[in-house]
């Protein structure tokens, strides 16, 4: 029987989209079990959420970091693990929360919307994976964040659910490539999340359908996420490879 188990004290974590809703509780929450954390955000408009996030993690004790850039850019992700690794010594956890959600009926749904929900969910996931393989410690946790809807039989998601498909198969290779380095790469999928980028695409019925369709008749809070995330980044260290389904039987798989 293993008795191999792990903690975050001392540990470097970079949180892809860390500044607010899931990715603020990750950064957070890692904080108060001894990380330190590299919070990514994408836009000045989250510079605000940013500053506070980073000003929660000290507060707990911990060293925080922001730093801005596009996970679709490249060049802005190889900045992004290049500054975590040069400022703190190295990088230990990669999470990535980032993503971008579009209800639209395929026949509607336009070329640069297709692209932009690809790049957004499909690629930032991917350039995500390859910088953390580049750059992770052996040992290390890879964990992106997908959708439940990835099981559902649904309309109107189709470039949502169609981007975050990949990251599936994206988190496969990674495992299967990383194993001898002892470095784990999972999916975490929610349910619907009871945040803004949920309610700002659907109808207050299909709200109440879709809390309809879990234990409780309730949405997925981000509360009942970051558990899933931390255990994957610590005791959880043997699951690899893994999409986790969390969502109060919203789906089955």
């Amino acid at each position: 029987m293993s008795t191999h188990t792990e903690s975050l004290t001392g540990k470097v974590a970079v949180i892809g989209g860390g500044a607010k809703n899931l990715g603020g509780l990750v950064s957070r929450t890692f904080a108060a079990h001894g990380a330190t954390v590299v919070v990514n955000y994408h836009s000045d408009k989250s510079r605000e959420d940013t500053e506070a996030t980073v000003a929660a993690v000290e507060e707990a004790g911990s060293k925080g970091l922001a730093v801005q850039g596009d996970l679709a850019s490249p060049e802005d992700v190889e900045r992004l693990f290049g500054t975590a690794k040069r400022e703190f010594g190295g990088v230990d956890i990669g999470v990535n929360t980032a993503g971008m959600v579009l209800r639209k009926p395929i026949v509607d749904t336009t070329e640069g919307e297709y692209d932009r929900m690809m790049s957004a969910n499909a690629k930032t996931a991917y350039m995500f994976l390859r910088e953390a393989g580049r750059t992770l410690n052996d040992h290390g946790k890879v964990v992106s964040v997908v959708t439940s809807l990835l099981a559902a039989f649904t309309g109107g998601y189709s470039t949502y659910a169609g981007g975050k498909a990949p990251v599936e198969q994206f988190t496969r290779a990674a495992a299967k490539e990383w194993a001898p380095r002892m470095i784990s790469v999972n999916c975490v999928a929610p349910g619907p999340m009871d945040t803004p980028f949920f309610y700002g695409q659907e109808t207050p019925e299909r709200v109440a359908f879709h809390k309809s369709q879990a234990m409780g008749e309730q949405l997925t809070k981000i509360e009942d996420i970051v558990p899933i995330v931390l255990f994957l980044c610590t005791e959880g260290w043997w699951i690899n490879g893994q999409t986790i389904f969390a969502n109060g039987g919203y789906t089955v798989r």
